[in-house]
């Protein structure tokens, strides 16, 4: 190995290779960048949505086309590395092309999870940061690609869900979220005054700024629910924004719990009487 071969190969294909290199970087990065704001642009005027619901579908999109682009970039660089360097790529392709059958067959589960995870990104089934339940398993959607989607639980599980195993998706934070909630009362209860003081309660939580923003809507009595064994249920319903369903509920049962303390209204718990029958009494000694 002298200089002048090794100077000799670099003018021939070492430099040729070094800019395939270069070129490949330049435009993954370039790429990069294009992506998000290009996503972000489209999805927006074609689903006309504003604020967090179209944030999280643009990064999540953004994150699959990215690697999308990153794989196509980098065998194609391989590929034309390969060839500059001599090697013939037609019979690797050709063999590339037979294992790929024999693959094929052993790998329809696969397949089934890559076409399943492309309607999933496609139709915007649910996105990152998202609450879901899918599979028989509840919790925050931490990753999701062509092949597989990564929630997290409550008790901070995580699951790998393969997307070929999802029938159905619930999504909990689709745009908007609501706050259902039965309370009971007692059944010598006012309803009427129990009903304006759950109203009240909810308008002034609606008025506080501290949980103003994390409502749509004011939450107001719908009904009476139910009439149950112990307890007459009131049925509250309203609109928050997407994941703060639970903390509005919780503050709300709070708030209710105090609002009924003050205005003597009882929350029932069960009860149980204990019969014994009718007792005799016994015969009177002096008979």
């Amino acid at each position: 190995m002298t200089w002048d071969k090794v100077s000799s190969w670099m003018t021939d294909h070492g430099y040729n290779i070094i800019g395939i290199i270069a070129v490949s970087i330049i435009l993954f990065f370039l790429l990069r960048r294009a992506i998000l704001p290009l996503i972000t642009m489209t999805r927006k005027k074609q689903l006309q949505e504003k604020g967090e619901e179209a944030e999280k579908r643009v990064r999540t999109l953004s994150r699959i086309i990215t690697g999308i682009s990153l794989t196509i970039i980098t065998i194609t660089a391989i590929f034309m590395i390969l060839e500059e360097l001599g090697i013939n790529i037609v019979p690797l392709l050709a063999s590339f092309g037979i294992v790929g059958i024999a693959v094929g067959f052993g790998a329809q589960s696969l397949f089934k999870d890559l076409i399943a995870g492309f309607f999933i990104l496609a139709e915007s089934q649910y996105n990152v940061g998202d609450v879901i339940k899918i599979a028989d398993v509840s919790g925050v959607v931490e990753q999701i690609n062509l092949r597989r989607t990564i929630i997290r639980d409550l008790d901070g599980i995580t699951h790998v869900v393969p997307n070929g195993v999802i029938t159905v998706a619930s999504n909990y934070t689709r745009e908007w979220a609501r706050v259902n909630l039965n309370i009971p009362v007692s059944y010598d209860t006012d309803i009427d005054h129990a009903i304006a003081v759950i109203n009240r309660v909810c308008k002034e939580m609606y008025e506080d700024p501290a949980w103003k923003d994390f409502m749509l809507k004011t939450p107001r009595v719908r009904w009476v629910d139910n009439l149950g064994d112990s307890a007459v249920e009131i049925k509250i319903l309203g609109r928050t924004k997407p994941t703060k369903q639970w903390d509005v509920t919780g503050e709300m049962r709070k708030r209710i719990k105090k609002a009924f303390d003050e205005e003597h209204i009882e929350i029932p718990w069960p009860h149980m009487k204990v019969y014994f029958g009718n007792s005799k009494q016994p015969p009177d000694a002096a008979d």
